[in-house]
C-alpha cells in the first residue's frame, strides 16, 4: 500500500506541534497528568481532615484502653488449670520413680500452691483494677459522659465478677490443702457480697454447704453448671463421697485420669517446645554477639544498612498510610458493614470469626487498592521494592527470626507486664480465641491470624511504610519509626512496647534479607504458634 500524497504514515499531525510539552501532556496516561493547584490543595485538605479524625480516634482509643484490663492474667490461668487436670496424673505404666521424675519435670514439686499463687496475682490484680476504675468513674459523674461512664462501668462489673471467681476457686485450693477454715471464709465472703453475680454466689453457698456436710439436693446440678476442670472435679468428689456415690466417684476418678494424660500433652505443647526454642533462640543470639565482638564491622548485625530508591514524597506515603490503612479501617468500613447490617452476624461463633475475617480481607483490599493508585504515576518502581524471591534463603531468614524474636519478647513482656500491672488493654480475639469451641470458627479465626494479616501487614508496614521512610532519614529510624506507628496501630497500650519490640524485629529481617517472604513467614510463624497455644488452652 502506497503512502498517501501529502501524509506520512505513523506519524500524528500532533507530531508537529510547536507545543511539545502541550503534545506530551496528550500522550501521557490520564493518572500522569498534572493536577491543578486548587485540586492539590483540596487534597490536602482531605488528608488534613482524615489525618485528624484517626489521630482522634486512635488517641481516644488508645486513653480508653489505659483503664481496660489485659487478658493476660486469665490466658495465664488457662495454663495453670491445665497444670491442676494434671496434676491428678497417676503415672499408669511408670514406676514411681519414673511417675515423680515426669511430675517434677512438666509439674513442678508443688503444683497447687504454684496454682495458688497464680490465682491470687490475679486476684489482686483485679483488686487494684477496680479500685482504679471506680474512681475513675467517680471523676467521670461529676462531668457525664455517657459513652466512657457506661464502659468503666462494664470494667467495674466484670472485675467483681472476676474476683469472686477466683475466690471461690481459691476456696477450693485451700479446701484441696486441708485448709477448710480458709476455704470456707472465702466462699462465705462471696455469698455475702452484693456485688456477686447471682450464679457465683450460688455457687459459693453451695459449696459452703457440701463442706459443711448439708448439700442442697440441686448441688450436683449447680456444680456442674457453674464450675469446670479441676475445680468441678473435686467439688463433685467431695460431695459423690459424702454421698456414698460409689459408681460415680469411680467414674469420675476414670474420666480425671483420661483428662490428665491428654492435658500432658498438652502441656507439652505449650510449655515445652517454646522453650525448646527460646533456648535455641538464645543460643542464636549469643552466636550473633560473639560475631559483632570478633568481627566488628563484617559481623551481620554492624553491616551497613542500604536504603531505597524512594521516588515518591512523603505526601504520597501519608496518604496511604491515613486513608489506605487507619481511615477505612477506622471508618469507612465499619461506617459501611454497620449500614449493611453485617455486623449482625457476630452473635454467633462462626458468624464472629466470618465477620472478623471479612472485615480484615476487605481493609488489607482497600488498603493496597489505595497504595496502587497512589504510586502508579512512579512505575516502573525502581529496583528492590516490594521484592518476593522464592527462591532465597528466606526461610532461614524468618525462622531464625523466630527463634530470635522468642527469648527477646519473652524479657520485654515480663517487664512490661511488671510496669501495667494487669492494666492496658489486650487484644480482643485472644479471649474470644480461648473461648471459643466450635472448630469450623478456630479454624477462621487461625487463618486470619496466621495467613491474612502477616501477608497485608507485612506488605503494607515492611514493604512500603519502611522503604519509603528511608527518603527522610536512616534505616535504622526509619525500622523504629515504621515499629511504632505498627505498634500504635493495634490500639492497646499495654502491647505498644511488646509490639514495638516485634515489629523492629519484622523490620531487621527484612532490611537485611531484602525479600518480603522472609518477614512474612516470621510473622506467620509468631500468630501460628500464639493461636494454637490459644487453642489448647481453650479446649
Amino acid at each position: 500500500m502506497k503512502p498517501v500524497k501529502g501524509k506520512q504514515v505513523g506519524v500524528s499531525k500532533a507530531a508537529h506541534s510547536p507545543d511539545p510539552g502541550r503534545n506530551a501532556i496528550i500522550k501521557s496516561p490520564l493518572w500522569r497528568l498534572p493536577l491543578p493547584m486548587s485540586w492539590i490543595a483540596i487534597k490536602r485538605a482531605a488528608l488534613s481532615i482524615i489525618t485528624a479524625l484517626v489521630l482522634v480516634v486512635m488517641g481516644t482509643s488508645l486513653v480508653s484502653s489505659w483503664q481496660q484490663p489485659q487478658v493476660t492474667g486469665e490466658l495465664q490461668l488457662y495454663q495453670s488449670n491445665l497444670l491442676l487436670q494434671a496434676s491428678e496424673w497417676q503415672g499408669e505404666g511408670l514406676s514411681e520413680t519414673d511417675q515423680q521424675r515426669v511430675r517434677a519435670a512438666l509439674l513442678g514439686q508443688t503444683p497447687l500452691s504454684s496454682v495458688m499463687e497464680d490465682y491470687e496475682a490475679l486476684k489482686d490484680e483485679a483488686a487494684q483494677t477496680l479500685v482504679r476504675s471506680q474512681s475513675t468513674l467517680t471523676t467521670l459523674e461529676a462531668a457525664p459522659d455517657p459513652k466512657s461512664t457506661s464502659q468503666i462501668r462494664q470494667v467495674i462489673s466484670q472485675q467483681q465478677a472476676l474476683i469472686a471467681r477466683m475466690d471461690i476457686r481459691l476456696g477450693l485450693l485451700a479446701a484441696e490443702q486441708s485448709d477448710v477454715e480458709a476455704a470456707l471464709a472465702r466462699w462465705q465472703a462471696v455469698a455475702d457480697s452484693a456485688d456477686t453475680p447471682s450464679a457465683l454466689a450460688a455457687t459459693a453457698t453451695t459449696l459452703g454447704s457440701i463442706w459443711h456436710g448439708t448439700p442442697p439436693p440441686e448441688a450436683e446440678t449447680i456444680l456442674q453448671k457453674n464450675l469446670d476442670g479441676w475445680f468441678r472435679n473435686r467439688a463433685l468428689e467431695h460431695l459423690y463421697t459424702q454421698q456414698s456415690q460409689t459408681p460415680d466417684l469411680k467414674q469420675l476418678a476414670q474420666q480425671e485420669q483420661a483428662t490428665a494424660q491428654t492435658t500432658l500433652l498438652k502441656l507439652v505443647a505449650i510449655s515445652l517446645l517454646p522453650s525448646i526454642g527460646g533456648v535455641i533462640g538464645v543460643v542464636l543470639l549469643l552466636i550473633l554477639a560473639v560475631q559483632w565482638f570478633s568481627r566488628r564491622q563484617q559481623s551481620l548485625l554492624a553491616q551497613k544498612l542500604e536504603a531505597w530508591r524512594v521516588p515518591w514524597g512523603g505526601e504520597t506515603t501519608w496518604q496511604v498510610m491515613m486513608v489506605g490503612f487507619f481511615f477505612v479501617g477506622q471508618f469507612l468500613l465499619p461506617l459501611v458493614l454497620g449500614g449493611l447490617g453485617v455486623s449482625a452476624l457476630a452473635t454467633t461463633s462462626r458468624g464472629r470469626a466470618l465477620f472478623s475475617m471479612s472485615y480484615y480481607v476487605l481493609m488489607a483490599a482497600s488498603g493496597i487498592a489505595v497504595l496502587f493508585f497512589s504510586i502508579r504515576a512512579f512505575r516502573p518502581l525502581p529496583e528492590g521494592w516490594f521484592r518476593f524471591k522464592l527462591f532465597d534463603r528466606w526461610p532461614l531468614w524468618g525462622i531464625g527470626g523466630y527463634l530470635t524474636a522468642l527469648p527477646i519478647m519473652l524479657g520485654v513482656s515480663f517487664l512490661n507486664q511488671q510496669f501495667w500491672q494487669g492494666q492496658g488493654g489486650s487484644n480482643p480475639l485472644l479471649q474470644t480465641v480461648v473461648e471459643e469451641s466450635d472448630p469450623i470458627a478456630l479454624i477462621i479465626f487461625f487463618l486470619t491470624a496466621a495467613v491474612a494479616a502477616p501477608l497485608f501487614e507485612e506488605f503494607l508496614f515492611r514493604g512500603f511504610l519502611l522503604p519509603s521512610l528511608t527518603r527522610y532519614m536512616p534505616v535504622w529510624g526509619a525500622m523504629l519509626l515504621s515499629s511504632f506507628i505498627f505498634a500504635a496501630a493495634h490500639l492497646s497500650l499495654s502491647e505498644v512496647v511488646p509490639l514495638m519490640t516485634l515489629g523492629f524485629i519484622l523490620a531487621f529481617v527484612y532490611v537485611r534479607s531484602r525479600n518480603l517472604l522472609a518477614p512474612m513467614l516470621l510473622h506467620s510463624a509468631w500468630n501460628s504458634v500464639t493461636m494454637l497455644g490459644l487453642f489448647l488452652l481453650g479446649s
